[in-house]
């Protein structure tokens, strides 16, 4: 496939998870990309690797700037960048909290504020979000990660209904648990990793993780032109659980 050829990318946390393999699909269909990470070491060519910082606004706007000079414009922004947390409302300190906002949501204010001006001037300018199921449905110990990305989705239609007329279009994905090194992480964390991985497995009714490479997919059809009258919507890419009420299984 090569919807994106000509088309110039920026993916926010694209050197490794969801950002990486989005960033090589990008690729792949045509697009030239460039990753900003804090490590940006690990995205491979011909990714265009940049450092940039999603909570500090000067760091933004140089990586920004340097991207679409290396690119020679700008079509396609994924703000990808995010970091997870644990526990109930009673859980996490004030610090946390101001820590995990400013990741989840404030880097997607920033990144897009600073790429605002070059999309404007593409032809076909797309924004895509990665929110998450949390956004929709209660999960357990998911208190302050669940409301970063209430507001990433909040933010998402408002973007929409903001800059749908300067030919803008923004959307975003919202995955189930997704296999990726965070989610490893907090496994190896657990007082029990096998039982832990199972039941994270069965909250999906398909009875897996999603992979990256799926939530990778959706997020370059709604960045690309087959989505062009596609905005201000949300793709679930989470095994039904967002839909779906089955009765216990059987087995």
């Amino acid at each position: 496939m090569s919807e994106l050829q000509g088309l110039r990318a920026v993916v926010t946390g694209g050197a490794s998870g969801i950002g990486l393999a989005t960033a090589r699909l990008l690729a792949e269909r045509g697009a030239e990309v460039a990753v900003l990470d804090l490590d940006p070491s690990g995205a491979p060519k011909p990714l265009h690797g940049f450092t940039a910082d999603v909570t500090d606004d000067a760091s933004v706007r140089a990586a920004v700037a340097d991207a679409v000079a290396e690119l020679g414009g700008l079509d396609i922004l994924i703000n990808n960048a995010g970091i997870g947390a644990a526990g109930t409302i009673e859980d996490n300190p004030d610090e946390q909290w101001q820590r995990v906002l400013d990741v989840n949501v404030l880097g997607i204010v920033r990144t897009t504020r600073a790429a605002l001006p070059p999309l404007r001037d593409s032809a076909h300018a797309a924004i895509v979000n990665t929110c998450s199921i949390a956004a929709t449905a209660g999960l357990p110990q998911r208190a302050l990660y669940s409301a970063s990305k209430g507001a990433v989705l909040s933010l998402t239609l408002a973007m929409a209904a903001d800059h749908i007329r300067e030919g803008v279009r923004v959307n975003c994905v919202n995955p189930g648990t997704v296999d990726t090194p965070w989610v490893d992480r907090l496994l190896d964390a657990a007082s029990e990793p096998t039982s832990e991985r199972a039941a994270l497995n069965a909250r999906q009714p398909h009875g897996r993780l999603v992979t990256a490479d799926e939530v990778a997919a959706a997020i370059a059809y709604l960045a690309s032109p087959l989505a062009g009258s596609t905005t201000g919507t949300w793709l679930a890419v989470d095994g039904g659980m967002a839909g779906l009420r089955l009765p216990p299984s059987p087995h």
